[in-house]
């Protein structure tokens, strides 16, 4: 056998081991969006992976192609198999549909505020950024502002939100719920401010929850003419990571310590996959008996390739889908998670209009779009 053919032969065989194994790495992850995470834990990580797998498929395709070998279909078919999960992530929007002259129109916001930088060490940058934020609000003019990690508390306050924000949209109707410490007079939570009147409002209770956490959802009714839509405003289970948690160990002078960060970031990763399960299934459940349509926004925690994603697709519009072009990056923080902020609205409604912030005032960027 000639010196060439010797090489060759083992590097095909490596590359067939490394096709066949990135093939069924993005095969699993098109289950993702079905399985529950609680009954296969690790399934979420490959939904969480998917642009990653597919890139990597991409390029093995290529190579194959650049080979001229009749294995270039097997990473081609998957590839195929897969273009319905690629538009959940890569959008594309060919027609725009305008608004129609008379039709009842709602602009509606989402925007986690991460408590309008109230944490900031520097009180002067935390004040600048929560002005900006109003100023951007104000800018948008939103019908409906539904708020996560919304921060409000009581006069006095250096830091005030809640008479900026009725300030800016002209209104004093609003619902909020959150964690309330009645020492401070603070609220963390997630809340709905509206130029409409609120007929009903309430929240979707989530069981098995600490009741420490800071993730709700609520809604109202809202009466616009003759129209009465129900708005719901959702922020799912939060990971939250710490920096002690992604920590480089070759950065770190005790390495016990940080592979037992990342052990502890990868658990809590998991166990955020399924606490988020519980919840959207809880608020998909609490939707079915809306005597109303529905727009539900908010910042849930989860890219298009989860369960959590497709307990809300199933039965609504994704608005960013159906009126916009892209990735729709929304998470600007540690994970590069992508599109985790969405607007869904039933499907005898439409969306035109989808806006995706361009400033970073948050770790979130602000989503809106027009309903009607």
């Amino acid at each position: 056998m000639p010196r060439g053919n010797k090489i060759k032969a083992p590097i095909d065989f490596i590359l067939k081991i490394v096709t066949l194994f990135f093939s069924a790495c993005l095969i699993t992850s098109y289950f993702t969006p079905y399985i529950d995470p609680a009954d296969y834990t690790l399934l979420p990580f490959f939904g969480l992976a998917f642009p990653v797998l597919s890139l990597i498929n991409i390029i093995i395709l290529i190579v194959w192609l650049s080979k001229k070998d009749s294995w270039l279909w097997f990473p081609a078919i998957i590839l195929i198999l897969g273009i319905p999960f690629q538009m959940k992530i890569f959008s594309v929007s060919i027609s725009k549909e305008d608004v129609p002259i008379n039709a009842s129109q709602w602009k509606v916001m989402s925007y986690n505020v991460h408590l309008f930088d109230l944490y900031n060490k520097d009180f002067k940058e935390a004040l600048k950024t929560r002005n900006e934020i109003f100023e951007f609000i104000r800018k948008e003019n939103p019908d409906v502002l539904c708020l996560q990690e919304y921060y409000e508390q009581k006069n006095p306050t250096r830091f005030n939100t809640l008479d900026s924000i009725k300030s800016i949209m002209g209104s004093d109707l609003y619902h909020e719920k959150g964690i309330h410490l009645k020492k401070s007079k603070q609220t963390f939570g997630v809340s709905i401010f509206s130029k409409y009147q609120i007929i009903n409002q309430g929240d979707v209770v989530h069981q098995d929850v600490d009741k420490n956490n800071k993730n709700y959802c609520i809604y109202v009714d809202l009466v616009k003419e003759s129209d009465t839509i129900r708005f719901y405003n959702v922020h799912l289970q939060s990971i939250k990571l710490e920096a002690k948690d992604y920590t480089n160990p070759s950065k770190q002078k005790n390495k016990d310590q940080a592979r037992d960060g990342y052990s502890r970031g990868f658990q809590k990763i998991k166990t955020a996959f399924s606490i988020r399960a519980k919840q959207s299934e809880a608020v998909s459940k609490h939707i079915k008996t809306s005597p109303y349509p529905v727009i539900v926004s908010g910042d849930f925690n989860d890219t298009p390739m989860s369960y959590t994603y497709h307990k809300f697709e199933d039965d609504l519009t994704d608005a960013f889908r159906n009126t916009s072009s892209g990735f729709g990056a929304t998470y600007i923080g540690i994970l590069p998670a992508g599109r985790i902020d969405y607007i869904f609205h039933s499907k005898e409604l439409n969306s035109s209009n989808f806006e995706i912030q361009k400033e970073e005032l948050s770790d979130h960027r602000a989503i809106s779009c027009i309903i009607y």
